[in-house]
This record gives C-alpha cells, structure tokens and sequence, in this order.
C-alpha cells in the first residue's frame, strides 16, 4: 500500500509539471490577443484547453476587462484633461486684457475730469440732444440716437465685408491703417494732454511730439506689421480704452445705455444667422485659410502676427506647404538607386513598379503643381500649442469698458456699482467661452456680458446703493 500511494504522488508530479508550465504559455498567448485587439482569434487548443472565444485565463470565475477599451478611456481622459488645461488658460488669457482695458478706463474715468464733464459736443451720429427735455423727449431723442448709430455700424460693416469677398485687401488695409493713425496719434495727443493737465505735469510740446511720435510708430509697426506679441497686445488694448473714453465722453447717457443693449442683439443676429455678416466674414476667412486683419481681433498666441507681414503670405504658406508634396512624387517617379548599399527609405523597385501600375507614370507639370498647391492650401492645418490661442474682437473690448466706464461716470456711479458691473462681465465672458468649448465654433461674445452688466448696474445703481446708503444712515451693520 504504502509504495503504491508513492507510486500515486510520484504520478500526480509529474502532471502537474506540465500544467504549470503551460499557464504562462497560455497567458502569454493571451496578452498578446488582447494587444491586438483580437477576441476570437486563434484554436485556443495547443495553448491548453483554451477554447479560442475568450481573451484571456479566467480569474475568480469571471472573465478580464478587455485592454482595447481601457486604452480608449485612456485618450479620452487625455483629451478632457488638455480641454480642462487650455480651457482654464484661455479664460485667463481672455480675463487679463479685458480686466487691463477696463481698469485703463476706469481710472481715467476717476481722475481725469475732461471725459465726465459735458462740454455740449456731440458725435456727427448722435445729433440729438438729451438735455434740457421732458422725458419723453429725452426716451425720442436716446431711441433715434441709437438707431443712427446701429444704422452706421450695420453699414460700415457690410461694406467691410463685402470689399474682404471680393478681395479688396489693400482698401481694407488702408482703412485700417487710417483709422489706427488716428487713435494711437490724436487721440493719444488727447489723453496725454489732459492727463498732464490733471497731475500738473509741464512738458513742452517738442518733448511731447517726440513721445507721440514713438508711441504712434511702434504702435503701427506692431499691429500692422511685426513685433513682439506682448507689445502688440498693449497696443490693441489701448487703442481699445482710447476707443471706449471717446464713446463715454461724447455719448449722451440714455443713448449709450440703448446702443449697449441693441449693439448686443445685433452682435447675436450678426454671428449666428447664416446670411450675418459676421459669420459671413469668419467663414471666408477660413474658407481661404487667411487670418482676420490684427487690427480688428485681439488675439492670445502668434499666429496671427506671424501671417500678417502681407497679404501675400498665406498663398507662401500654401506654396511651402505643397512643396514636400512635390518633392515626394518627383522622388517617387525616379528610378531607384543601384547602389545596394544606399538606403532607399522603403522605396524599393518593387514598390516603385506598384504604385505606377495602379496611379501610372507620375509627371511634374504646371497643372500638377497649381492641383497640389490648392490641395495643401485647403487642408486643415494642425492644431499645435501656438495655435491653440483665444480671438476676440476689439468691439468687445470697446464695449465691455464703454458699460464699465459708464456706471463709473455716472451721477450716482461708486464703486459698488463699477464693481457689480466689472464682475458681472467676468461672469458673462466665462460663460461665453464655456458655450465656446461646447460648440466649438464662432460666437458673439456680447450678448451675456452685457446683459448682465445692464441687469447688475440697474439692479446695484436702484436697489442695493439705496439699501447700503440706508444702513450707513442708521449705522446698521451686517
């Protein structure tokens, strides 16, 4: 009995050695399925008893989770991680000018006299007066005020847009440049002046002009053609404040206020209707794969900066583009080398033969070329670091400081009021690029901010002042 129970144990040994010596082929045969994405393939029989259906060796009865599926979660967290990242750096990309524009204008508006008080002059689009009327005139008077204004914003507009479809690239460049000649020299010379006048700075104006001159050149220089991405933001943001201290000083009150509310239906109207000529305008520009003029749209990354030198260079940009192109047919009709001991990158006789008989002899011609160089203009470019910056339209910035600056200057404007109105266009503006990522495509960028700001100002300037002044009154605190 006793050599038979050895005989026994000897037996079970020598099969149990085979079993465990065929676990790791059979897990090993296992992993190498689930790389490559396969869960039928294969007998599963030489591996050891395996079926062939099944992914790997059970575990605790139940089957293991697939590989491919946790490495797609994988890339999607990836994905919501980088949209989380740039998402957060982009709003505070957009947060630091628009604080900077408002906060320009706000301590203007506190310190500089010249752009509160009413002197009597009007701009050329507001004609009628505000003051000395009932309010019922007054209501008129604001309403036929803002209409003329909408009507010539509606006008310069389309105008700009159609001579941008039609190609008028250098009518559109001189109107720019006009237009930034005038901000970043005259009206500069305004502030400036005032400015000293108030901090009773004496300067003679030979130093003066020297100043304005520097300023205006490098400003010019920077937006319209090249420098430094930094400087050219200042200068966009400034142009922006000049801007929006001209709008609050020669705007009556109740027509500004109108034209903040009707400028943000108009915005809407303007991008997201199919025939608006907003979008119609951000639809060519991508359509011909140009980038907006810089003097229009501020933006956080270079690569705006980079493609306007001229108007010609994003054809260049095509052209290098298509070239490599080229250049990989003309390498692909030549005969092989007969040297063996050059490398021929895989391209090899055989191969050569193959792609002739199935696309034919390639040739290099001028309609080749002219067809390859559209297509690589047409092509999407790819999305790298640099090119991952926010655009927003120096309206916006306008705007954004004209309400800011408006609740500052006001008969009752404190600080109460300025901030519940700065903040609020925060909020609007982060809302704003939170509908962005949604969407992912062009949206107006006034609507919510300004109708927040309205709602904050009036609620602050009419409900919260007088509930604070009353507490100061009675020396209540809370």
């Amino acid at each position: 009995m006793a050599n038979n129970a050895e005989d026994i144990e000897n037996n079970m040994e020598t099969n149990a050695a085979p079993e465990t010596t065929q676990q790791p082929q059979e897990a090993g045969l296992t992993r190498v399925r689930s790389r490559g994405g396969s869960d039928t393939g294969g007998d599963g029989g030489n591996g050891g008893g395996g079926d062939g259906v099944s992914s790997g060796p059970e575990q605790n009865g139940q089957p293991p989770a697939a590989r491919p599926p946790r490495v797609v979660e994988t890339e999607e967290d990836e994905d919501e991680e980088l949209t989380l990242k740039y998402g957060a750096k982009h709003v505070i990309m957009l947060f630091v000018p628009v604080t900077l524009c408002m906060v320009v204008v706000v301590a203007t508006i506190k310190s500089v006299r010249f752009y509160t008080q009413s002197d009597g002059q009007r701009l050329i689009y507001t004609p009628f007066p505000e003051d000395k009327v009932t309010v019922a005139q007054r209501a008129l008077h604001s309403v036929l005020n803002a209409s003329i204004m909408i009507t010539v914003i509606i006008v310069m507009t389309l105008v700009l847009v159609l001579l941008y479809k039609y190609r008028c690239y250098k009518v559109i460049q001189g109107w720019l440049f006009l237009s930034s000649l005038l901000l970043l020299f005259f009206f500069s010379y305004i502030y400036l002046k005032e400015v000293f006048k108030t901090y009773n700075v004496a300067m003679d104006y030979f130093t003066l002009a020297i100043i304005i001159w520097n300023f205006g050149v490098v400003g010019m220089i920077c937006i319209h053609w090249k420098g430094p991405l930094r400087l050219q933001q200042a200068y966009l943001i400034m142009i922006s404040a000049l801007m929006a201290l001209v709008f609050i000083k020669y705007l009556p009150e109740w027509t500004a206020w109108l034209i903040l509310a009707v400028i943000s239906v108009y915005d809407l109207l303007a991008v997201l209707c199919p025939k608006g000529p907003l979008r119609i305008l951000v639809e060519t520009a991508q359509e011909r794969n140009e980038p907006i003029f810089p003097a229009l749209i501020y933006s956080s990354t270079m690569v705006w900066l980079v493609n306007m030198a001229d108007t010609d260079r994003p054809k260049r940009n095509s052209t290098e583009v298509g070239s490599p192109q080229l250049e990989s047919q003309e390498a692909t009709a030549s005969p092989a080398p007969s040297s063996p001991s050059h490398d021929d990158g895989g391209f090899t006789p055989s191969w050569v033969d193959q792609q002739q008989h199935q696309l034919g002899t390639l040739h290099s011609t001028e309609d080749t070329r002219r067809e390859i160089q559209n297509m690589a203009s047409a092509r999407p470019v790819e999305d790298d670091d640099e090119e991952r910056g926010v655009k927003l339209g120096l309206g916006d910035f306008i705007f954004y400081s004209m309400l800011v600056g408006k609740a500052s200057a006001a008969a009752s404007g404190d600080w109460n009021t300025t901030l519940a109105c700065f903040v609020a266009i925060l909020i609007g503006l982060c809302l704003t690029l939170l509908l962005l990522a949604i969407f992912k495509k062009a949206l107006p960028a006034l609507p919510i901010s300004i109708f927040f700001g309205l709602v904050f100002y009036f609620a602050t300037d009419n409900l919260v002042q007088p509930f604070m002044d009353k507490l100061a009154l009675h020396q209540f605190y809370i």
